[in-house]
């Protein structure tokens, strides 16, 4: 949010405004009375009519024509004004001296010249400021930043522009005649006698003689030369220096640029003035200051399209859309800116008589509606509200324009109306009937003498050409320098459809938001009678001329006496008692100076400006002097002596009534308004009775009952006794209450306490209101009983609250005692901060008693509590005790944090030093605990690191990793971490370097999937059906061995093993993976024999039947779509499918050399020992393999045998499944391909060799693209071949126990579940033998029915779940 700039005008507060019903609003005289009260406070008060109240507009807009007021806005202002009324004497000076004023700039700034002027004659002068050295202080106090050297800036400035001036107007420039001999020349000149100047008195026409040559100019004069100058300086009284003699313009007088003072430092280019012309031309007298009349007149339309379009340019936006907010700032900103010259014009003070009233009237020209009538005799219509009976002015004679016929006023944006009070300080009434907006300020009446004596002192050089300043509407202050000063002032916008109306003597001021059409007129009630009086006084001090005579209007009233309101009688009859006593007294003076001629004169007969005072301009009715040398010529009996000089037994007194005339006059209101000032006697008796005189409520009540049976008129006095007697009955009904303990809308607020309380100050006023009211009330000294009692309870109170230790007890009988007076007392809330100080301070002795649980938390709250206590030195003891201990703990809190972040190198020693320390202190100190249990851990981790490198065994990665990731959460720098931190990232470079050698580009797997023989084997795309039925073996008692079923289990036992066990592990996995792939292979190959219908057959990885060119996996032996699998590696290599490929299968030095690098960082690995076992399992495979193929080269000359082919396709089958690439696969490959070739052939001859009869005979399914007959055509045949294979695999590879005789379980629940036979043998081909927890068993969903260990089928327990499973056999004999 914008903050505003200082100089930023702030709106002062809103005046009242009221919106009365119809009721109220029938009679306009009563509800101002009524509203007087409140609205008088102000000055000034808006008044909006009911909804509904919309009189028409009456003014003929066609024929209204008017030449409006120009008004400049920075010339209306007060002190503008003087600044700008400076700067043109100051102008006008230096114009006379032939010299342009050009005001400087200072800090890109124009200089102020006034405010510097004002600042240096407050400080003594230029003299005293230069000796005293005070041009920074006025640099500062001109709004200059110090330190800038400006001071040295504003006198360079001063002494050029502002000295002269300022030696002018003290006269101390007027020169005295001096000889040559004693000028000295000013060294600030620098001129020399021979320069080049030009002779200044050409102009002349005279001739000068010239000096003889060796005499220099200013030794001339002083010579005995004969030779006489004909124009010599009047100062020095020399010719010489011809080319600085200067001749004035105005007088032919000659001066040297030097005589002057101050001297001149160049010869003006223009017309000059000498000293005494200057002076002449200076004093003349200003013109008054009033606005000028516009050289245009304007219709109302054509001032309207004028006024719009100037608001719509100034702020570049419709006139609708621009806030009051800103025009009211800017108006004000532009009436005080110097350089700023915005006019705008005013159609003011038209007379609705010539055109007509916005408000309809009888008889007029406009025709108003039948609905309209009504208006015509509204008393709101300021047409009739002037004129009322009861009005004072219908009483007045003459008709007077703004005042008792209405004015009209035609603004525009930013047109104004200065600061003034009414004519007779009378009331004034504004109806705005359309347009924008108009803003008004005013100040109470009261204050009226103060805002005229602040203008006075703000701005004294226009009052004193102006002593009527304020009276001619031509000046304006802004509201906040008033404010500023003391005045109150209000102000309110008035909008179209509402009235403003502002109280006798209430300055007011105001501007105009736009173009808008307003009508005023002035009206005088009873209660102004007395001010107007006053007011002639005040007139007759300013010389000011009356608008009406007062006497006169005071006679009219009382030659109608019987038509008069009895309170305006009684007003008449006050005011005719002072009217008669002074007239009285000033004839009996006149008398006495000797004037005994006397005439009677009809002064209500002449025109105002004919009997008005030659000195004090007031309108004379009662008496006048004349004298017969000066005929039209008089004087009020005030100003005797101003007349003539004739004598004063010359003089005649003219009188309009003998004094004797007047008292009938007087005795004839007096007995119109007795009945009513009998009854205003009895009532200011009754209000002005003291002590044991007073009347109780009842006469009060009998009094108001008399004036509405009376019907008095509403007045001042009736108003005050009706106010008396409500005040004394709500004062008799309050006191009651308090007696009988009653709460009047009471309620309990947030803090406790019933708004409807009276405090023990305002009882105590309130007991005295009851002893000051002007009626006598039966409450009043039991009221007086309870309020001793009341003050008892302080004393008490206070004789607690002094003691030094807050007693909980007797604070709490107290606050239980207060519960019995239905008084706000203020001890309540010291006894309420007494008891939460005793029970602060038994909090925190009880938390200091615990040290292990005064956290810094709990501290900060007890402070934050004990913040808000009030003071005590109990309380600041504990809290100084508190706060440091805080500061301790904070300290030692902070320093831990920092040493823990600091991760010192020597970091234990100095750790162990501050939580030494630390461990001191009463508190719990959670960051210091930190530090000691960093110390501990520190201690633990370095004594584990020194174990770690002091052990014989090789220690595991995850033991160096979980070392690392504790050694890191220790804030402390422990040397042994950087290298554990090397190791592992070494270790994760070889992991880095290992996978790179392994896995494909894209694959999934990782390393150690890679590295260990697969956990499970399952078919490629196996279709999922329906949840399978799963049966687990009864655990036995006994503990078994735990088999690993997943990669997690592997290598979580190959972390936790040794390294003869992990191989173990992993050799066991290499046994399960076989047994898993023989089986996978028997099943995609009894998938593949020929069926009844093949299409009903889904092979490779889109799950299809099988079509044209087919792939064969050497390896799982499932089938493959050429155009699915996109295969294009080498033909001579065994081609696998992506599943059975799992990595990129390195040559075995490659292995070896990552063996090598591990074995170098001396830590153990999963994928360490999977890698070992890997190569071992290799080599271990390269010689049985080189075994193999050396047989098959001794054997080349025999027949086939074919336990030698199924040995090798068992081996090729290891081979591939080997993660190395090793020469002998491919050997195999090619061995056992070309013998397939061979028996394909040898049985495409034999004759005994039958057709198929199956109906897909015809479709073939080759292992390669190039239609080579599969490895396994021959051994695929009978179900007797797949022992013999078992038994040969079983016999060279599988090592295990003896087999039990028990039959596996049966379907038809031949064997209990329950059985307690530790193993049991399965169907599988090559029964594993589980034992615990590996023991999982899956049913068959074949034809046999049987049950099969999970493990011996390679089938995992979810895919049990998941899928149905078919044996072997089964599958075949489907087939």
């Amino acid at each position: 949010m914008n903050q505003p700039r200082p100089d930023e005008f702030k709106p002062p507060p809103e005046c009242p405004v009221f919106e009365p019903s119809w009721e109220e609003f029938g009679d306009p005289y009563a509800f101002i009375n009524k509203i007087r009260p409140i609205a008088e406070k102000t000055g000034i008060c808006k008044v909006r009519p009911p909804p509904g109240w919309q009189p028409p507009f009456a003014c003929d807009v066609d024929k209204l024509h008017f030449v409006p007021r120009i008004q400049r806005l920075n010339e209306l202002e007060a002190q503008t004004r003087v600044k700008l009324n400076f700067f043109d004497q100051i102008a006008k000076f230096w114009d006379l001296q032939g010299c342009t004023l050009k005001i400087p700039h200072v800090e890109r700034k124009l200089l102020d010249l006034y405010k510097l002027n004002k600042l240096v004659a407050d400080e003594g002068g230029f003299d005293v400021v230069c000796q005293e050295r005070k041009w920074t202080k006025i640099a500062v106090q001109m709004g200059f930043a110090p330190g800038k050297a400006i001071g040295s800036h504003l006198r360079s400035h001063y002494e050029k522009i502002l000295y002269p001036y300022n030696l002018f107007q003290s006269g101390a420039n007027l020169l005295v005649s001096r000889t040559a001999c004693d000028i000295t020349l000013p060294q600030s000149l620098n001129l020399e006698p021979g320069e080049n100047r030009p002779n200044l008195r050409r102009r002349m026409g005279s001739f000068v003689a010239k000096p003889e040559p060796g005499l220099s100019p200013q030794s001339a004069p002083c010579s005995a030369s004969v030779q006489v100058d004909l124009v010599v300086c009047l100062v020095c009284g020399s010719g010489g220096d011809e080319d600085r003699l200067l001749l004035c313009d105005g007088c032919d007088d000659s001066y040297h640029t030097f005589c002057l003072i101050p001297p001149l430092h160049d010869v003006p280019k223009g017309d000059w003035r000498c000293p005494k012309c200057l002076a002449q031309e200076c004093s003349k007298p200003h013109e008054a200051f009033g606005f000028e009349q516009a050289f245009r007149d304007y219709s109302l339309r054509a001032f309207g399209q004028m006024a719009d379009a100037f608001k719509s340019d100034y702020f570049n936006m419709p006139v609708h859309m621009v806030p009051t907010e800103l025009v009211e700032k800017e108006f004000w900103r532009l009436v005080g800116a110097i350089d700023e010259d915005v006019t705008v014009e005013y159609g003011a003070d038209i007379a609705s008589k010539e055109f007509g009233s916005g408000f309809p009237i009888p008889n007029g020209r406009f025709k108003v509606a039948p609905a309209d009538e009504k208006y015509l005799k509204c008393g709101w219509n300021l047409n009739n509200l002037a004129m009322m009976n009861r009005s004072v002015l219908t009483h007045v004679t003459a008709d007077i324009c703004g005042m008792t016929l209405p004015w009209l006023y035609v603004g525009m944006c930013f047109s104004s109306f200065c600061w003034h009070i009414e004519d007779h300080w009378s009331y004034s009434i504004n109806y705005l009937h359309w347009g924008e907006p108009k803003t008004w300020y005013g100040a109470p009446g009261f204050a009226a003498e103060q805002l005229e004596e602040v203008m006075r002192k703000l701005a004294p050089e226009l009052f004193d050409s102006q002593p009527d300043l304020l009276h001619q509407l031509v000046t304006i202050m802004n509201p906040n320098t008033l404010m500023a000063h003391g005045v109150p002032i209000y102000r309110t916008n008035q909008c179209a459809g509402e009235f403003v109306v502002t109280f006798p003597r209430a300055y007011h001021s105001g501007f105009n938001q736009g173009f808008n059409f307003a009508e005023a007129v002035n009206f005088c009630t009873v209660d102004w009678m007395p001010l107007g009086r006053q007011c002639v006084d005040h007139y007759r001090s300013l010389n000011r001329y009356n608008v009406f005579s007062h006497d006169e209007m005071v006679c009219n009233m009382a030659s109608k006496a019987e038509t008069l309101d009895v309170v305006l009688a009684s007003a008449v009859h006050k005011d005719m008692v002072l009217m008669i006593r002074e007239e009285q007294e000033l004839r009996d003076k006149v008398k006495k100076m000797g004037v005994v001629l006397r005439k009677e004169a009809n002064y209500d007969h002449l025109q105002d400006d004919e009997r008005q005072c030659v000195k004090c301009r007031t309108t004379c009715f009662l008496s006048a002097l004349t004298c017969p040398c000066s005929p039209g010529v008089l004087v009020c009996l005030h100003h005797i002596h101003q007349l003539c000089s004739c004598p004063v037994s010359n003089y005649t007194l003219n009188y309009r009534h003998n004094v004797d005339d007047l008292f009938p006059m007087m005795n004839a209101v007096k007995e119109r308004a007795q009945l009513y000032d009998d009854w205003a006697v009895r009532v200011s008796e009754t209000l002005e009775a003291k002590l044991e005189k007073k009347r109780g409520l009842p006469v009060f009540r009998s009094l108001l009952a008399e004036s509405e049976s009376k019907t008095f008129p509403e007045n001042d006095l009736l108003r005050r006794l009706r106010l008396v007697t409500q005040d004394a009955e709500k004062c008799s009904t309050v006191a009651q209450q308090l007696l009988n303990g009653k709460r009047q809308t009471r309620y309990c607020c947030g803090s406790g306490k019933s708004r409807s309380q009276l405090t023990v100050e305002e009882l105590r006023s309130f007991v005295r209101q009851l002893y000051n009211l002007s009626c006598s009330l039966p409450q009043a000294p039991k009221l007086k009983e309870l309020l001793n009692r009341i003050e008892d309870f302080q004393q008490h109170s206070e004789k607690v609250l002094s003691d030094m230790v807050p007693s909980v007890a007797e604070i709490q009988g107290l606050l239980e005692v207060s519960f019995d007076f239905d008084v706000d007392l203020p001890e309540l809330p010291r006894l309420r901060v007494r008891l939460e100080q005793a029970r602060w301070l038994e909090a925190v002795q009880q938390e200091s008693s615990q040290p292990k649980t005064l956290s810094v938390e709990t501290m900060r709250r007890l402070i934050d509590q004990g913040v808000g206590l009030g003071p005590h030195p109990s309380v600041e003891r504990a809290m100084a005790r508190l706060q440091e201990l805080l500061t301790m703990s904070e300290h030692w809190e902070d320093k831990a944090i920092s040493l823990l972040k600091a991760r010192l190198v020597r970091g234990c020693l100095i750790y162990l030093g501050a939580a030494e320390k630390a461990s001191a202190i009463p508190a719990h100190l959670p960051n210091c605990l930190l530090l000691k249990d960093t110390i501990r851990k520190a201690r633990e981790w370095l004594q584990e690191a020194e174990e770690l490198q002091a052990g014989g065994s090789v220690p595991l990665a995850d033991s160096i990793s979980d070392m690392v990731l504790r050694g890191q959460a220790i804030q402390v720098h422990l040397e042994p971490l950087d290298k554990l931190e090397t190791l592992m990232s070494q270790i994760q470079e070889w992991k880095e370097e290992a996978a790179s050698a392994f896995r494909h580009k894209d694959s999934s797997l990782s390393l150690l999937e890679i590295l260990c023989p697969r956990c499970e084997v399952s078919s490629l795309g196996s279709p999922k059906r329906k949840a399978k039925k799963g049966k687990e073996s009864p655990k036995n008692n006994k503990k078994k061995t735990t088999k690993p079923s997943n990669l997690g289990e592997v290598e979580k036992a190959l972390s936790e093993t040794n390294d003869s066990t992990s191989l173990a592990t992993l050799e066991e996995l290499r046994l399960r993976e076989m047994e898993s792939f023989f089986n996978l292979r028997a099943s995609n190959e009894s998938k593949l024999l020929p069926t009844t219908d093949c299409m009903d057959l889904r092979v490779c990885v889109c799950q299809k039947p099988p079509m044209g060119a087919m792939l064969q996996c050497e390896l799982c032996r499932d089938a493959f779509h050429c155009a699915c699998v996109q295969d294009l590696s080498e033909r001579t290599q065994p081609w696998l499918c992506t599943r059975c490929r799992r990595s990129e299968k390195p040559p075995l030095a490659k292995i070896i050399s990552l063996l090598t690098s591990l074995e170098r960082l001396g830590v153990r690995l999963p994928e360490g020992d999977a890698l070992n076992y890997v190569v071992e399992r290799t080599v271990d495979w390269q010689q049985r393999a080189q075994q193999v193929l050396c047989a098959i080269l001794k054997l080349e000359e025999r027949p086939f045998d074919m336990s030698l082919s199924r040995d090798m396709e068992e081996l090729l089958v290891e081979g591939l499944l080997l993660q190395v690439s090793v020469p002998e696969v491919q050997s195999l490959y090619h061995v056992l391909l070309d013998q397939a070739q061979n028996q394909l052939s040898d049985r495409l001859m034999s004759p005994t060799q039958t057709e198929p009869t199956d109906t897909c005979a015809h479709v073939q399914f080759p292992s390669q693209e190039n239609s080579l007959p599969s490895l396994n055509t021959d051994f695929r045949g009978s179900e007797k071949k797949h022992p013999l294979k078992r038994q040969k695999l079983n016999k060279n590879h599988v090592h295990r126990r003896p087999t039990s005789t028990s039959s596996s379980p049966r379907s038809d629940g031949s064997q209990s579940e329950n059985s307690d036979d530790e193993t049991e043998v399965c169907p599988a081909e090559r029964c594993q033998l589980p034992e615990g927890d590996e023991v999982n068993w899956v049913q068959c969903d074949g034809s046999c029915n049987q049950w099969f260990h999970q493990v011996c089928v390679g089938v995992t327990a979810e895919t049990a779940e998941k899928e149905d499973y078919i044996c072997v056999r089964c599958s075949i004999s489907d087939v």
